[in-house]
């Protein structure tokens, strides 16, 4: 709905002369919370205060999700204190903790005050989690079950708190401890016999996660078994809370972007592109833009040490472009593909040797391939046959080298806790450009007879 719709508008007109809110039109009532924030994001900043101002809380808060921490704080901070509690107060766990573990501490305790007391208590536990772990994530709005409860009762519990659940169509049956025992779907308590012991009809294999299991392994897990939601537990066993969905989308979402931006040589932003500032983009892409520079001039000294055989046959330079761009493409071909499939948990560190040989054999393949390709170009140029045939021998050794060095980097990085998306494109072609280059003249003065 665009911000010039007349109701809108004249509801806004109507706060600010009368300062009494107006009741809110049924038409901004029925949007949905994303759509709503799109709303929101076309309006001058008083008005959009305006706006929240009269929003429902529940409205509010399922609003306030789809936007950035700093400006969930910046709207918070502007509103009267008993609407920005009642907000607070509306918000999910996991939404909580991100809102204050990204401001400052000050502005997060000014915030956290505003709780009620026990939603404090379980969100001040969350946030003892280390970050990007399933336990900071997590959400405490499900719904728990006693083992001794029948399902009418169980049923009856179901109602009274059913409607501040975030997952209800899952129980989590729990010990009069916290510990969590068994599972029940709501379809099951529907169809059972209302005298029926929830412990005959719950599910004690339970799939869940431990708290401090990072967040993309958690994501994993959800994601290969199709649940709705993934239980996570203390070092004890005891229910922390639940992940769910909707937070999976956003840890893969999160993931991706922090990958692919590694991936071209630059460190993740933690804000997004437009919303992040001028320096803080220069900081994240200067650092590793700056070491590929320096590792680039290894290169050129490199060719300063084989000037002599590049003088003797002019011919050679012709090929060092195409040689290292082979290289670094067939390098970074390999290094994506297994970045991915460490990602997608389909490579562990086991499987090393496996993946290195097979690289090296497909990079032979490949490098056969292209080195037909090269001989009938060195033809072409009417050098002498040796000529094709070393440089076409240099680029199998170069391919199959660019290969087994693109799968080995991740997974070296990957074994000292690295992310193995730091060892990219970029890095790899920088490495692979020097390395063909001693290749490429080894081939020379051993097949040319070159000094």
């Amino acid at each position: 709905m665009p911000v010039t719709d007349l109701n809108l508008l004249e509801l806004l007109r109507q706060l600010r002369a009368t300062g009494e809110p107006p009741a809110l039109p049924e038409q901004v009532k029925e949007l949905q919370p994303y759509d709503l924030s799109l709303l929101i994001q076309e309006l001058d900043f008083q008005d959009q205060l305006l706006l929240w101002s009269i929003l429902p809380p529940e409205l509010a808060a399922e609003t306030l999700k789809h936007f950035e921490p700093d400006q969930q704080y910046r709207f918070l901070d502007h509103l009267g204190q008993e609407h920005m509690a009642k907000i607070l107060n509306e918000m999910s766990s996991d939404e909580l903790v991100q809102l204050f573990t990204a401001i400052h501490p000050r502005r997060a305790e000014q915030l956290f005050q505003r709780l009620e007391k026990p939603f404090q208590e379980q969100i001040r536990n969350l946030m003892s989690y280390p970050e990007n772990t399933a336990g900071s994530l997590v959400s405490v709005d499900y719904i728990a079950a006693r083992q001794s409860w029948t399902v009418e009762e169980t049923l009856q519990h179901v109602r009274k708190v059913g409607y501040d659940a975030e997952i209800y169509n899952y129980l989590y049956v729990l010990e009069a401890t916290g510990e969590l025992v068994g599972v029940i779907s709501l379809r099951d308590l529907i169809v059972a016999e209302p005298s029926t012991p929830v412990a005959e009809l719950m599910s004690r294999k339970v799939k869940s996660v431990p708290a401090r299991l990072d967040q993309e392994q958690a994501a994993r897990m959800l994601s290969q078994y199709d649940f709705v939601a993934l239980p996570v537990v203390s070092d004890d066993g005891k229910m922390v809370g639940v992940i769910t969905v909707d937070d999976i989308l956003d840890i893969i979402q999160e993931e991706a972007t922090e990958d692919i931006q590694r991936l071209g040589g630059s460190q993740p932003l933690e804000s997004p592109y437009l919303h992040a500032g001028f320096w803080s983009i220069f900081r994240k892409r200067i650092g590793w833009l700056a070491l590929f520079f320096i590792a680039g001039t290894l290169t050129s000294n490199i060719l300063s040490h084989y000037e002599s055989m590049l003088t003797s046959m002019v011919a050679l330079s012709f090929f060092i472009p195409l040689l290292i761009g082979t290289g670094g493409n067939a390098g970074a071909q390999t290094s994506t593909l297994v970045i991915r499939a460490m990602a997608m948990g389909e490579i562990t560190t086991k499987d090393t040797l496996k993946v290195i040989g097979r690289e090296i054999l497909l990079g032979l393949a490949l490098g056969l391939a292209l080195a037909v390709i090269t001989f009938i170009r060195a033809a072409t140029l009417g050098g002498p046959s040796s000529l094709g045939l070393t440089v076409a021998a240099a680029v199998i050794a170069v391919v199959a080298f660019s290969s087994s060095i693109g799968a080995l980097m991740p997974i070296i990085g990957k074994r000292l806790g690295l992310d193995p998306a730091v060892f990219s494109a970029p890095m790899i072609t920088t490495l692979v450009d020097a390395c063909g280059l001693i290749i490429y003249f080894q081939f020379a003065r051993l097949m040319l007879g070159l000094h």
